[in-house]
């Protein structure tokens, strides 16, 4: 099957790629920034890059995987200047969206589905063989259940099936797990760094492996702690230093510690005496009067709550504030460049 893919982003080639590697025919992708270009050809060698409508007039599977936001759009002005042939398979990589988004397709005779591969991408050859047991959240038709499922597989992944109204909490779920998690663990590393720790992935590494693996097998059993023990004293200095050292971080800190008292009251970790003490410091922080500092006042660096030193300029390194470099391309305004995934 010939395949096209719409956004060269991070996403798009690697999906192409591992197609290529089951028998399909990569034939056409779009995308218009450097980047776009070197992930094409990497991935893709051989691959012409065509505008979004010769992408669809040369394929019988088109990906479409593009940024969230820009992929309505998208599918709306491709259905509108007549690009979508009926009986082409028409597929997005969003979290967010199930098969709705692609109602225009649909109307001029487009197959719909959404593929969301529940992976991080780094854009380079590592992601096709990262594929390799990944799940995709899948939302289709129930007449396509098994061509999409049999896409899925061919790339090396796992079918999950997601209803379409639960896709919003789906991307939601997967956003707490992975992407909140890349914040937490660098405002952890900024402050073992504050600290003299020259190495703290390192120091954090074995930590942070353990805690996983223990939450994935174990659930709330797997909560350790000060909160989880109810050490109020301890929770109420670690407050006083992060509103000293990183006060851009202590907003997080306080919405987290009584994320984990909840659970922990819940399974029975945290006994009702020493919860009542926690409780009350982690309010007395967020009361009125008292508000965790959202960075605002200077303390926050570049990495959205980074401790602070002496002499910091509370500027100095928001020139680039997405930190994303060009993952979603400078492009990202003509739904030809970008990336879907977790």
């Amino acid at each position: 099957m010939s395949v096209g893919v719409v956004g060269a982003g991070r996403v798009g080639p690697a999906l192409a790629a591992a197609l290529r590697l089951a028998g399909h025919r990569p034939v056409a992708a779009s995308g218009v920034s450097d980047a776009s270009r070197g992930r094409a050809a990497e991935l893709l060698p051989g691959v012409p890059l065509v505008d979004p409508a010769e992408v669809l007039a040369r394929s019988e599977l088109v990906l479409l995987t593009v940024p969230d936001d820009a992929l309505p759009d998208l599918v709306s002005g491709l259905a509108r200047t007549g690009a979508v042939r009926p009986g082409q398979l028409v597929a997005h990589t969003s979290g967010r969206f199930g098969i709705s988004v692609l109602e225009p397709a649909l109307r001029a005779g487009a197959l719909p589905l959404a593929l969301h591969p529940v992976m991080t991408f780094t854009g380079t050859a590592v992601d096709v063989q990262r594929l390799a047991g990944c799940a995709f959240g899948v939302t289709a038709p129930q007449e396509l259940r098994l061509a999409a499922e049999a896409l899925v597989i061919e790339m090396g992944g796992e079918p999950e099936w997601i209803a379409e109204a639960a896709r919003p909490l789906y991307h939601a779920a997967l956003a707490i797990g992975a992407n909140h998690l890349v914040t937490l663990v660098n405002q952890s590393m900024d402050l073992l760094r504050a600290t003299g720790v020259q190495a703290p992935d390192r120091m954090l590494g074995p930590l942070l492996g353990a805690a996983l693996d223990n939450a994935l097998r174990s659930g709330d059993a797997a909560l350790t702690g000060p909160v989880a023990r109810g050490d109020a004293g301890t929770v109420a200095a670690h407050v006083e230093e992060l509103r000293r050292s990183a006060p851009g971080t202590v907003a997080g800190y306080l919405a987290m510690a009584r994320a984990t008292a909840d659970r922990a009251l819940a399974h029975g970790l945290l006994r009702p005496g020493p919860a009542e003490a926690l409780l009350d410091v982690l309010a007395a922080a967020g009361a009125p009067g008292n508000p965790p500092d959202d960075g605002s006042s200077g303390g926050a660096g570049p990495a959205g709550g980074a401790p602070r030193t002496p002499g910091d300029d509370p500027d100095d390194g928001r020139g680039d504030r997405d930190g994303r470099g060009d993952d979603g391309g400078a492009d990202r305004g003509d739904g030809r460049d970008g990336e879907a995934g977790a």
